[in-house]
């Protein structure tokens, strides 16, 4: 693990959950000018297709799509991510070593137990690893911002974030996960049995997109009030 500071991190609990809820949010903090990072939780080793070696070298190659400064991997168990206090001081050392001003977790509801297990786990992360006295090594760090992606619900978002110009990029950091998501019919029971991914993402992708008269939008919560300095920039028209 190196000494990269991030701007913004995403954790998420499998290799390639990143890239089809905040792949275009990370593309675009690229293209800002920000530095990237993500954590996966586990390997994705009790995955239908593909093995744990197959989805690390894809999970390298989207990475390279998304241009992350760093692609870490804490190795816990895939299907039996657990919420404990061994696996949250786990994860504060990570947001110790890298200090991201943002971190980007799962939406709190989940129909995968991995998935709210690590909400979990990463929100009390964020929160433990500002305690001074807190048993745990590094100095101690706290984010100044926590989004949540709500791609796999039907929630409300909070804002939702322009991808009009990295959504293409998008799909092609998905697509590197060939063991996951290729053309066979197998394939297509993977995500929403019966739907193809990458018809799924544009479809979602664009019905957000409209909402504010763009091409391609990502919905995010944030669980704080959000201030407007200006409300005479404020953008997407009422009426």
């Amino acid at each position: 693990m190196t000494d990269t500071q991030l701007d913004a991190l995403a954790i998420a609990a499998h290799r390639d959950d990143v890239e089809i809820t905040s792949g275009g949010l990370l593309i675009k903090l690229k293209d800002l000018g920000h530095i990237t990072g993500v954590l996966d939780l586990t390997k994705g080793e009790m995955g239908t297709r593909g093995n744990a070696s197959d989805r690390e070298k894809e999970a390298s190659a989207a990475a390279e799509v998304m241009g992350l400064a760093i692609r870490e991997n804490l190795g816990l168990p895939d299907a039996n991510v657990q919420f404990t206090r061994e696996n949250v001081l786990k994860v504060v050392r990570v947001l110790r070593k890298h200090r991201p001003r943002v971190v980007i977790l799962p939406y709190w509801e989940q129909r995968h137990p991995d998935h709210y297990h690590c909400f979990r786990i990463a929100k009390e992360a964020c929160y433990f690893s500002g305690l001074k006295k807190l048993d745990c090594e590094g100095t101690p760090f706290r984010p100044f911002k926590i989004l949540y992606s709500t791609y796999y619900r039907d929630v409300q978002p909070t804002f939702v974030v322009d991808v009009s110009d990295q959504f293409e990029r998008k799909l092609e950091a998905v697509k590197c996960y060939n063991s996951q998501f290729d053309s066979t019919d197998v394939a297509r029971q993977i995500f929403v049995p019966g739907i193809d991914i990458f018809e799924f993402l544009r479809t979602r992708d664009r019905a957000y997109g409209m909402q504010i008269r763009k091409q391609y939008a990502e919905p995010y919560v944030q669980q704080e009030i959000m201030e407007v300095s200006d409300p005479v920039l404020m953008p997407v028209a009422s009426i």
